[in-house]
């Protein structure tokens, strides 16, 4: 067995310096770009043979299509009231087009609608005339909020104010349509013979969805892209807070190697439990009363929630919150003088006198309580709260707390079987065979799921201390009677406690021991500091600086590690203001606990993070550690793991963050460090890859993980670098190859390189509705489960890999799509390559579901979104700087002795 390679502790260690003298890497400021290269995505390279066969089956329904050269024919809809003023509204769309098919049928040539409840609708054939214009009567408005009877600033009728403005007054609206393209559905078989493109297959696919959610639609269900959800009890589950969990069903068609396919899979999300917003609000904040609710926090999770004002029955968005309690709260008002119509005045009236004097409403409960404003920022509407219900089927899209998260995991997984059973249910009891858009297609679907072979892959094996074996046994290992591989030693260190239930005294006497188990040498910490009790009802920033000023007064030296006990588990507000001080201020590295329960799985779990992330090893795999690494070993090979962290949805001026991990340590493909920036909210393309400066200095990603690649492996350059790229659809593959990969290749270029590496490029997808499902068993697939056959794309080179042991109804394969392969690995290599990575994370004794680098990338991107407070930024604000261009707050920079740690563990 080779040596396992000596890691210096990263404060410690002092690589040469590179310098514009060094011959190897000179940072060339007049260096010269090439012109972008242009990739294309390549297509499979053969199929894999290792591993066990065995059958599973998959949830995609083969279809049948008996009319092949059916064209279908796309129109464009316009909606307009009388006046021809466009109505811009989706909810009025398909009720008006239902009552336009009842009307004018014949005119229409009886053609069934596949409409998408916006903008377009299609027929299978054409329609009479290319081009239509119909008026519509509705027998009710369907304006609600801004509807003919619009309420004013309290809710008093129309005739009572000149304030009140409706989008439109008139139940009658013209409908245009007009035709705009035609869509054979031929083109589905001829990208599957290779012989047509994916742009028109998409376009196919795309109108037989539209049909899918057409029928949902219809059955009044709930509409999330192509999933759909019943109002129905039996379907949710409380998962705390105000929040409901509703099971429904993805169903979308698919086209695969093996043909057409409709996949239909179950699918959950939450909604807001319907009644008064009182007591939504009272259970959201976990409050007894309405005195103790906390009105910022309640204005922004009201924040466009749909409400029924239960004394009118009308329905409005909700936009803020009342400055004034209702009994203060005042509004002008017009009303007549006298009893002889000689005239109007402006009167000031509170909310509450409106409701009494003008709709006989004596207001109880809410009297003291704000407002809901319901109306525009310069013309607000006020109703009481105790007035308001929340409006059913209606989708939560605020962040979840841990708590809620992990109950709806809990409350919305299924056994395997359970789950078979419920697709077969619901492929039989939708009956979309008799679908008259489909039936015209002569479109049938089968009722079983497709079985197709996989191949469960040989399991890596580890190597841990005293070059012991590790074995994993379904997707599990531990380190009972093991120790790491290469433990650190913590000779200096101390203890901070925010937490008044926990004894700091006894978790520190068992990490210890537990550290003496694994081969860490821990000695006892040389000061405990706990938080004054007085201090606790201060700001987290203040209670971290009061707490760094007490340990720095007791310490002699700079700590090789701080022990913080937090105050709760997950999203504690102190845990972001403390990793700011610590890894950008002070410089030391942190491990924040919050322990329940201590128990040596708990202790050693800490010990492995904090081994990490002092640059020791826990475990390397065998292969790595070997040198038996095909194309890897023999040639530098740095290995990057790429991830994009979005903001909590609605939050539209909150900066993503993007997280690059890179190896290091080459041959070793289990030790990394991040780099991490801020970009534009919600883009997913990473654009600080390479970043140019004024005088020519690259201040991008990638320029560091290079130079440290360089400085950690022996002064060698990677020659091959592999790219894993998490989070981007099938849309931006291009964009990945296109500005990704170029960004790398002009920093790589700029560090004075000529010659460019070679890249293998990975695309891995979590977020997709493909399951597999043992065909003779209650369990999940087996770790290392892969599928590239029949259920992958005709021609991509992609794959499907379920390299974890989840819990029971709730493993989920990974899809990876490799877009471009110039180091050239055999499929068997590549799969047994990315299987193998899903055992070398290191704060970790499970195989996870996806690649380490990946995971990596994750978890440095959430905690850095954390050290940078996003709280002070609300919807409205603009963030504008002097040039009216959107302003990104920059992310600290890591102190120098720790951002080549693995700190992110």
């Amino acid at each position: 067995m080779e040596k396992v390679p000596e890691i210096e502790d990263p404060a410690d260690a002092e690589p040469p310096p590179l310098s514009p003298s060094s011959p190897d890497v000179s940072p060339s400021i007049e260096t010269v770009e090439a012109d972008p290269i242009k990739f294309s995505i390549i297509s499979r390279q053969g199929v894999g043979t290792a591993g066990k066969r065995i059958p599973v089956l998959t949830n995609l329904f083969k279809v049948s299509v008996n009319a092949p050269d059916a064209i279908f024919f796309q129109y464009s809809v316009t909606i307009a009231t009388e006046d021809k003023r466009v109505i811009e509204s989706k909810g009025i769309g398909r009720k008006l087009i239902d009552r336009l098919y009842q009307t004018y049928s014949s005119e229409l040539g009886g053609k069934r609608f596949a409409y998408d409840g916006d903008r377009t609708l299609y027929t299978v054939g054409p329609l009479p005339q290319n081009k239509f214009e119909f008026k519509v009567l509705l027998e009710e408005s369907f304006a609600k909020s801004s509807s003919a009877e619009c309420p004013d600033a309290n809710g008093s009728p129309r005739g009572e104010t000149k304030r009140s403005k409706c989008s439109f007054q008139s139940k009658a609206f013209m409908v245009d349509i007009s035709f705009t393209a035609k869509i054979p559905l031929q083109s589905v078989a001829l990208s599957l013979e290779g012989m047509g493109t994916d742009a028109n297959c998409q376009d196919a696919l795309r109108v037989l969805d539209t049909v899918l959610r057409q029928q949902a639609a219809n059955r009044g269900c709930l509409l999330v892209r192509q999933s759909f959800y019943h109002d129905d009890s039996r379907n949710f589950s409380d998962v705390g807070g105000g929040v409901t969990g509703v099971r429904g069903f993805h169903s979308s068609f698919n086209l695969k190697q093996g043909g057409l396919s409709l996949n239909m899979d179950v699918s959950t999300t939450v909604i807001l439990k319907p009644g008064p917003v009182i007591d939504f609000l009272l259970s959201n904040q976990n409050v007894k009363e309405p005195r103790y609710i906390d009105w910022a926090k309640a204005k922004k999770v009201l924040k466009n929630l749909r409400v029924l004002a239960t004394h009118r029955k009308w329905e409005f968005k909700i936009s803020g919150l009342s400055e004034k309690p209702c009994i203060q709260q005042l509004f002008s008002m017009k009303v007549k003088n006298g009893d002889n119509n000689d005239g109007e005045q402006t009167v000031d009236i509170t909310v509450y006198e409106y409701f009494a004097e003008h709709c006989g409403i004596e207001l109880t409960s809410s009297a003291y309580l704000p407002c809901l404003d319901v109306g525009k920022p310069n013309r607000p509407i006020y109703l009481p709260l105790e007035l308001c219900s929340l409006v059913p089927l209606q989708r939560y899209k605020k962040a979840l707390s841990p708590v809620q998260r992990a109950s709806l995991i809990e409350k919305s997984r299924q056994k395997p079987q359970d789950r078979i059973k419920s697709l077969r249910n619901a492929v039989e009891d939708y009956h979309y065979d008799d679908d008259p858009v489909l039936a015209a297609c002569g479109i049938s679907i089968d009722k079983q799921l497709t079985q197709v072979e996989a191949r469960v892959l040989e399991t890596p094996k580890l190597k841990v201390g005293k070059n012991d074996d590790c074995i994993p046994q379904n997707g599990r290992w531990n380190f009972n009677k093991k120790t790491f591989l290469q433990p650190s030693r913590i000779d200096f260190w101390a203890v901070v406690n925010f937490s008044a239930r926990c004894d700091t005294s006894y978790i520190t006497r068992e990490l210890i021991k537990c550290g003496m188990s694994k081969g860490i040498n821990i000695e006892r910490p040389y000061t405990l500091i706990e938080e004054d009790a007085p201090m606790k009802k201060s700001n987290p920033v203040a209670r971290v600086e009061k707490m760094f000023d007490l340990l720095t007064s007791k310490l002699i030296r700079e700590p090789k590690l701080i022990l913080c006990v937090l105050p709760e588990k997950k999203n504690c507000d102190i845990y972001g203001p403390w990793k700011k001080k610590c890894l950008s201020e002070f410089g030391v590295v942190t491990q924040c606990i919050s322990p329940l329960k201590i128990t040596d799985q708990y202790l050693t779990n800490v010990l492995l993070k904090i081994n990490s992330k002092l640059g020791g090893i826990n475990s390397l795999l065998t292969i790595e550690l070997s040198g038996n690494l095909p194309l890897i070993e023999d040639t530098p090979t740095m290995i990057l793991g790429m991830d994009v962290s979005h903001s909590s949805p609605g939050q539209s001026d909150v900066p993503s963050i993007a997280a690059v991990v890179g190896s290091r340590l080459w041959p070793l493909i289990s030790r990394y460090r991040a780099s991490v920036r801020t970009q534009s909210s919600k883009v997913e393309i990473i654009d600080a890859l390479y970043k140019p400066l004024d005088g020519g200095k690259d201040d991008g990603i990638i320029r560091e993980l290079l130079l440290d690649f360089y400085e950690s492996s022996n002064g060698r350059k990677p020659a091959q670098i592999i790219v894993f790229r998490d989070g981007v659809s099938e849309s931006q593959f291009n964009q990945v190859l296109d500005i990704e990969v170029n960004q790398i290749i002009k920093a790589y270029q700029h560090l004075g390189e000529v010659d460019v590496p070679k890249f293998t490029v990975i695309v891995a997808q979590k977020n997709h509705h493909i399951k597999l499902f043992q065909a003779n068993s209650v369990d999940n697939v087996p770790p290392g489960t892969v599928v590239d056959t029949k259920i992958v794309h005709p021609r991509n080179y992609d794959f499907y890999l379920c390299a974890h042991a989840g819990m029971i109804g709730t493993s989920r394969p990974v899809h990876y799509n490799v877009l471009l392969d110039e180091i050239g690995f055999s499929p068997d290599s590549l799969q047994n390559l990315i299987h193998s990575l899903s055992y070398a994370n290191q704060r970790s004794s499970i195989a996870t579901s996806i690649v380490a680098p990946i995971h990596y990338a994750h978890h440095a991107a959430a905690q850095m979104r954390q050290v940078l407070n996003f709280d002070n930024l609300s919807e409205t604000s603009s963030n504008l700087d002097s040039e009216g261009v959107v302003s990104i707050p920059e992310l600290p920079r890591l102190h120098s002795n720790v951002k080549s740690t693995m700190f992110f563990c």
